[in-house]
């Protein structure tokens, strides 16, 4: 059920049955010389849009612009600061909470998110107490990183190898070509790859990882490989979700 196709007397109907929501977050940055620039926050989307046809959870709409100030230095990417995520995190989940959700899955398509998520939550849930908001200390937010589930990251590992990577994975542009066949893109990519570099600056990123890949082979992904990944994350995410609405 996705809330942005559903009119307020349904949302009220469902909130009968479940406070829990379902939300995609990924980024819109550069993924190598083949990757699209959404493929955050598409993989999120459809991955989001698969657990919640699943669980019959309502999904919100994407937050498709993420915290990836380190990748600004390609040309496409657009990133919010860590501060102002937090806020628009903060914003979506008081609404979302005075409406009466109380259950609050994120499904992230970036590790650039994860830090910033979680301060998040924590802003929410002090700001949630300051305003009184009735239900408020029952509310729970919790991150779920499709990439990073056991399953996942097992098939990765057998299909690729130490050429998953970890940015413009195999892993990532798969799930891409699976949802948008028509847009798979090639380009000639060098054999050697640049990897295990700390993360500082935008233009230190580009420097040291002049092509936008850290350690990746994109050229190994296929569509089939992403339905593959596409499966395992809805199975396990599912069970993820049910847990956590389920749980105290």
């Amino acid at each position: 059920m996705l809330l942005h196709l559903s009119t307020w007397t349904e949302v009220e109907t469902y909130l009968q049955q479940s406070q829990g929501i379902i939300l995609p977050i990924g980024s819109t940055e550069q993924h190598g010389p083949t990757g699209l620039i959404g493929t955050d926050a598409i993989c999120a989307e459809v991955i989001s849009r698969g657990v919640g046809e699943e669980t019959q959870a309502m999904v919100a709409p994407t937050i498709n612009v993420g915290m990836a100030l380190h990748h600004t230095a390609f040309p496409g990417t657009i990133s919010l600061r860590p501060s102002t995520l937090i806020l628009v995190v903060k914003d979506y989940l008081t609404c979302l909470v005075k409406a009466g959700f109380t259950k609050f899955y994120f499904i992230n398509g970036h590790g650039g998110n994860i830090a910033t998520l979680k301060a998040a939550f924590s802003e929410t849930y002090a700001h949630l107490e300051d305003l009184q908001i009735p239900n408020s200390a029952k509310v729970k937010c919790q991150v779920a990183n499709w990439f990073m589930g056991g399953s996942v990251y097992k098939l990765a590992k057998e299909l690729y190898g130490n050429q998953e990577g970890s940015h413009a994975t195999p892993s990532e542009i798969a799930v891409t070509q699976y949802v948008y066949p028509e847009a798979i893109k090639k380009a000639p990519l060098s054999s050697e790859v640049a990897s295990g570099h700390k993360i500082y600056s935008a233009v230190d990123f580009r420097l040291r990882y002049p092509d936008g890949r850290m350690g990746s082979n994109p050229d190994l992904a296929t569509p089939e490989h992403g339905k593959q990944f596409y499966d395992l994350a809805v199975e396990e995410l599912s069970k993820g979700y049910l847990e956590f609405v389920k749980g105290e």
